[in-house]
């Protein structure tokens, strides 16, 4: 009988009182709950963020060393080097950039081929082969650092059409002179207007003279600059006494296509990531760049430019040294040394850090 009952008992335990209250969180216990997950966030998300810029950093790189391969491709096919642009024949008015030249020597060449170098850019001829706005509006992704915020095509403000597509990998131009037509003298650098450089011409050595680097696109620019004096600007402070010309506040290295130096080059004048501010009309403070008159306009003026290397990656820019290798470069380099870099037989002796 007991048994019987211990076991009603026991069953009777097992119900749930329909009067006891459920236990459940209070707004408290939750409110700590909240506090500590985002605490675990807020010391997540910083280490997330370093290892999305290490990707975008290894891939930026990358890049370069594709455009390192197709450079010397194209050296073992053309036995020389690609000027930075034709500033004479049928293209001089539309130059064609040395990034342009080097398309065809990259993985992809089957659509690059498609290009006709002895047209311009906006040519018929190129722009039905790549319908609907030509081959200056199209996306090259070997030209483009994953970190650059502005990956869109530029727009012409009168169609509203895409008219050219930017880049992030310039070519080593000069200190400050680029080229002179009527001297027919370059800025001593990598890569000149109607230049046919061999490995020979690199007195200085390809793993001592530096190819490309990276740029920003849309940058602010002054180009077409008259009357800019034979020797640069000593400080970037100095800049406002080199301005002039044409003004855009985004048009800066918006054109992958073109050859002349403000929009597929930069220059060493300044040191990597060097400011070189400038107040506009709007009120506005840019980080410019200057071009005198820009190279094929004329067959008289010299073009001088102040163009400095950028990258969206902090304390240091990418560059393509001309042996193919690629190096990341402090913005804290010796002036000096950035300088002898840019040149392919100034005859330093440069000591770069691994």
């Amino acid at each position: 009988m007991s048994a019987v009952r211990f076991g009603r008992l026991r069953a009777t335990m097992l119900v749930p009182s329909a009067n006891r209250p459920r236990r459940g969180f209070t707004l408290v216990e939750l409110l700590v709950v909240i506090a500590i997950i985002g605490i675990l966030v807020g010391l997540l998300l910083p280490a997330v963020q370093a290892a999305r810029e290490a990707a975008r950093r290894m891939s930026c790189g990358n890049n370069l060393k594709q455009l390192g391969l197709a450079l010397h491709n194209y050296e073992s096919a053309m036995r020389r080097f690609p000027p930075s642009a034709n500033t004479t024949g049928g293209s001089a008015n539309q130059p064609w950039s040395g990034q342009a030249a080097l398309l065809p020597f990259l993985e992809g060449d089957n659509v690059y081929k498609n290009i006709d170098f002895s047209v311009g850019y906006h040519h018929p001829i190129n722009k039905a082969n790549f319908p609907p706005n030509g081959i200056a509006t199209v996306r090259v992704p070997v030209l483009l650092c994953p970190s650059e915020p502005e990956d869109k095509p530029r727009i012409n403000a009168s169609t509203n059409q895409p008219e050219h597509y930017p880049l992030n990998y310039a070519l080593s131009m000069g200190q400050y002179l680029v080229w002179d037509p009527v001297s027919k003298q370059s800025g001593g650098a990598a890569f000149a207007p109607n230049a046919r450089f061999t490995a020979a011409s690199f007195v200085d050595g390809l793993s001592n003279t530096i190819g490309m680097s990276e740029v920003k696109a849309y940058n602010a620019r002054f180009h077409d600059v008259p009357n800019l004096p034979t020797t640069g600007p000593a400080t970037p402070q100095q800049i406002g006494s080199y301005t002039g010309g044409a003004w855009s506040a985004v048009s800066g290295h918006t054109e992958w296509v073109c050859g002349r130096a403000i929009h597929c080059g930069f220059t060493t004048q300044f040191a990597p990531q060097t400011k070189v501010l400038f107040t506009a009309t709007d009120g506005k403070i840019y980080d410019i760049d200057i071009s005198g008159i820009r190279e094929g306009i004329n067959q008289v003026n010299a073009t001088q430019a102040v163009i400095t290397s950028r990258s969206y990656h902090t304390g240091m820019v990418h560059g393509l040294l001309m042996d193919g290798s690629v190096r990341s470069l402090s913005s804290n380099i010796q002036l000096e040394t950035w300088r002898a870099l840019g040149t392919r037989a100034g005859g330093e002796v440069i000591a770069l850090e691994d």
